[in-house]
């Protein structure tokens, strides 16, 4: 089997384990790896602000919990790792193992070296320190077993946009892609938009036909049909475009075809309450990260605002 053809086993293999994985997805997560972190360029810029040994002289044992939101969303930890001469034992996400493992795989062919720095493990005793993304209720477990070494623990974390109400149908579009890329799973997916009193949703609902081909997968429609019965049933208001629905709601997280709203009639005050939130991972909207690249972060954006690079150079 040629390279090309393996690979699309992977994903193939991939998308049968978990559903959400979709081959347009799980492509659009490696551009993305090669385009914003793999280019020579981003390398030389990131690893110029972190003094990195050429030669690690007591390299340590970094136990990886990965999560599996999103096809390979624990690259990028796995690449500080790797870049600041550590070992990684890594324990998969069981949503997503096939495609990390064949990275790996695929490494260890270029290089057989990297079988000795880069392992799979289901049970992580033994290490020196440890990074786990998980859930608020998995993050309980991660600081009881790890809370005594070095450790970055991640919990839950979500994104919102905040419209006043000026932006334009192409940043709309954009917007669109930062709520509905991954089917809306990732940390850095918006999930909630806070928009002013009065504010025209027609034009949102009208771009976010965009993804109207989300209600052919079986899972997202089995979202969307039964969130807009609870809706009904409740007599609760909302508005949809047959593929997304749109509901006043105050909390941040929403579920899969659904995206809650909050109207605002102080910006400043959004601004001063999000501040303080430890569930918000990105804010998008004019004077924040722009419209549609909530999904493209770089080599820079660390997840929870920690830098990974900085604990792993500090062990």
């Amino acid at each position: 089997m040629n390279p090309n053809e393996s690979w699309q086993a992977c994903q193939e293999r991939a998308y049968r384990e978990n559903p959400w994985f979709i081959p347009e997805f799980i492509e659009l997560s490696i551009k993305h790896i090669t385009d914003n972190f793999l280019s020579e360029e981003a390398l030389m810029n990131w690893t110029s602000h972190y003094s990195i040994p050429e030669i690690a002289v007591q390299p340590k044992n970094i136990g990886l919990v990965m999560a599996g939101n999103i096809p390979l969303v624990g690259f990028h930890d796995l690449l500080c790792c790797f870049i600041t001469g550590h070992k990684t034992t890594i324990k998969p996400s069981s949503k997503d193992s096939t495609l990390i493992k064949f990275i790996i795989a695929e490494m260890i062919n270029w290089n057989s070296e990297i079988s000795q720095l880069i392992h799979f493990a289901e049970n992580l005793k033994g290490c020196d320190a440890y990074i786990a993304t998980g859930s608020n209720n998995t993050s309980r477990y991660f600081e009881y077993y790890f809370g005594k070494y070095p450790h970055i623990i991640r919990k839950n974390r979500t994104s919102v946009a905040i419209l006043d109400g000026t932006e334009t149908i192409a940043e709309l579009g954009a917007l669109a892609d930062d709520i509905q890329l991954y089917f809306g799973l990732g940390c850095r997916n918006v999930t909630k938009i806070y928009v002013p009193e009065n504010y025209d949703f027609i034009p949102l609902l009208n771009v976010l036909r965009k993804y109207e081909h989300y209600i052919d997968f079986h899972k997202y429609k089995h979202n969307y049909d039964y969130h807009l019965a609870i809706l009904i049933m409740s007599n609760r208001y909302y508005m949809n475009n047959d593929s997304i629905i749109l509901t006043e709601n105050i909390a941040a997280y929403s579920p899969v075809s659904q995206i809650h709203y909050e109207k605002y009639s102080d910006r400043l005050k959004v601004l001063e309450n999000l501040k303080f939130s430890e569930e918000i991972q990105c804010v998008i909207g004019h004077g924040h990260l722009a419209f549609g690249t909530a999904q493209s972060p770089n080599l820079f954006d660390y997840a929870d605002g920690i830098d990974t690079m900085i604990f792993l150079t500090s062990i």
